[in-house]
């Protein structure tokens, strides 16, 4: 079983902040591999499928951002499983461009609580899908950037870079991160 999860904020209010796109990356994979529906377990919702060969868990953490480790330690004790080997989260990247990814395994958690709670619930070692949101220039612009909603003018590149994202998946599921990103990147050219 593979744990794909998304980090975000419950509630309608939050649906299309910046913060949120996590979850929306979440959304985008059900939607294009037809997995669902979603119903509370882990402290979330989660979603059981299949994306090509691999098992995989959705889960959207229902604890508030902060608490994100919470939900996503749950489900990788349930399923038993080492989560080096079998744990993906998406979420936002202040200090990416808008809609780029960039992968990475371990590292620091940037100053993002969601990251910080899974850090200390399992340990820093698993594979972390940074997309990026951007930054608005000044530390004390940052609060409502990454917690305001996405601008009109970026909903059709979010839309289209969620959907790539999700149609690519089974390279990254098969381990091949560099083929995924540059696969990505094909399908977004102009």
């Amino acid at each position: 079983m593979q744990i794909l999860a998304g980090l975000g904020n419950p509630g309608a209010q939050y649906a299309l902040h910046r913060h949120n796109v996590g979850f929306m990356a979440i959304d985008a994979i059900a939607e294009c591999w037809n997995i669902g529906p979603f119903k509370p377990r882990f402290q979330g919702t989660a979603a059981e499928g299949r994306i090509g060969p691999a098992k995989v868990l959705l889960l959207k953490p229902a604890t508030f951002m902060n608490e994100s480790g919470r939900s996503v330690a749950e489900a990788v004790r349930f399923y038993k499983r080492d989560p080096a080997e079998a744990l993906t989260v998406f979420y936002d990247e202040l200090d990416l461009a808008p809609f780029k990814l960039k992968i990475k395994h371990g590292g620091g958690a940037a100053g993002h609580n969601g990251i910080r709670s899974i850090d200390a619930h399992l340990g820093p070692d698993w594979r972390r899908v940074r997309i990026g949101i951007g930054h608005p220039g000044h530390k004390d612009r940052v609060t409502g950037h990454v917690l305001g909603n996405f601008a009109k003018v970026e909903m059709d590149p979010l839309a289209e870079l969620l959907g790539v994202l999700a149609a690519e998946l089974p390279t990254l599921l098969a381990g091949d991160e560099p083929r995924y990103l540059s696969d990505i990147a094909l399908r977004l050219q102009p």
